[in-house]
């Protein structure tokens, strides 16, 4: 397919004269304006490269050019005119951020040159990003399901406290949501590093040594450091580094670091993992926020206020609708199935939560427990 490009004139036969011309290895649109400009890129985007005339009514190029920028900013940017003074070729430069800057009227070959240069500039950028994007959600792909692997019941509190994230900032949403998300997602990964027989121990109650309770209190900060190394998400280790610290600073980790210095995301992700835990304990969520409040220095008071409105304990429960559900075998089981249930071994060990989205990764485990130890059958996933 080839690339869009958007001529935006005042003068309808240069722009037809754009399309007669070009039309052969572009896709060519046309604006009579900056602002009919503007509606195209809304509307018909996204461009490859964008060209506009630099003396128009009511909107000149540069001013389109510029709010061009802000709604698009991947696409590529040309300014023609025939008033090439210095200061226009500044402005549109420093202004625009013009890719090529032309004099009217331009040979059309000079123009497909311009033209090619700058669909190929597009293409990289984008490649670049689609790069990136790939890169950090193959990395968080990986690490979750790690952490499906090696501990399945820690993988179904992290699902757990990613919805609640989620409803937490559903009244407010923001551009870095996707940051909180990801954080308590992965908010546990640094149990990966903590021995089977600590973790049993730990959520049987059991008294703890000084070394072991020290192993659990430097997960966020393993967690933190395993982050740290993954493109894009250093604001997110941080956020993981910090969810375990009190309002008042006290808590691991041991930095001097206090109320607002905390990062926001930490200090939600506090108040939203201690509920979950004491729901775990069978508390139910009105009684558990209640008694978050009495814990003097543990929370941001607004952070604990807001989840009190968000989880209205008020309100009777609304029934969900429960999604279909079919009971296959283990060689029906395949990637992209939800499990609907918890998946045990004939002798109970938990291979895989509720809620679990199957990879290729955890069907790999799935088929090595069952042929080791069986597997409870059927197996229940969403339709």
């Amino acid at each position: 397919m080839s690339a869009k490009v958007l001529f935006i004139d005042d003068d309808a036969s240069i722009l037809a004269a754009y399309q007669r011309n070009l039309r052969k290895q572009f896709s060519i649109d046309v604006a009579l304006g900056g602002v009919p400009g503007l509606a195209a890129i809304a509307t018909h985007g996204p461009y490859a490269v964008v060209v506009a005339d630099m003396q128009m009514p009511g909107m000149n190029g540069v001013e389109f050019l510029t709010r061009a920028e802000a709604v698009a900013p991947e696409t590529v940017r040309i300014m023609l005119t025939g008033n090439a003074d210095q200061k226009t070729a500044s402005d549109a430069v420093n202004q625009g951020h013009v890719f090529r800057f032309l004099n009217k009227p331009c040979p059309p070959e000079v123009i497909t040159l311009t033209l090619t240069a700058a669909v190929r500039q597009y293409r990289l950028i984008t490649a670049e990003r689609e790069l990136l994007e790939n890169t950090l959600n193959g990395s968080i792909k990986l690490l979750t399901d790690i952490l499906s692997m090696v501990d399945p019941q820690s993988f179904g509190r992290a699902k757990l406290l990613r919805d609640y994230m989620k409803t937490y900032l559903a009244p407010m949403p923001a551009p870095s949501a996707w940051e909180f998300e990801i954080a308590a997602m992965v908010a546990s990964i640094g149990l990966v590093t903590v021995p089977p027989t600590l973790l049993r121990k730990a959520r049987g109650g059991l008294a703890l040594t000084g070394a072991e309770k020290d192993i659990l209190a430097r997960v966020p900060q393993t967690g933190s450091d395993l982050l740290a190394n993954i493109p894009r998400l250093e604001t997110v280790a941080r956020i993981v580094r910090f969810q375990a610290k009190h309002f008042d600073g006290s808590g691991w980790p041991p930095e001097a670091l206090a109320g607002d210095e905390i990062p926001v995301a930490s200090r939600i992700l506090k108040v939203l993992s201690d509920l979950l835990e004491l729901e775990a304990e069978g508390q139910p969520r009105s009684q558990a926020l209640k008694q978050m409040q009495t814990r003097t220095g543990w929370y941001d008071p607004q952070v604990l206020d807001a989840a009190f409105a968000c989880f209205d304990i008020y309100l009777p429960a609304t029934s969900q609708t429960t999604a279909p559900i079919r009971a296959i075998t283990i060689r029906e089981l395949k990637t992209k199935d939800s499990l609907a249930a918890d998946l045990l071994t004939c002798d109970g060990t938990l291979v895989a939560c509720a809620g679990t989205e199957i990879s290729q990764l955890i069907l790999t485990k799935i088929h090595n427990f069952h042929d080791l130890a069986g597997l409870q059958q059927p197996i229940h996933v969403f339709a």
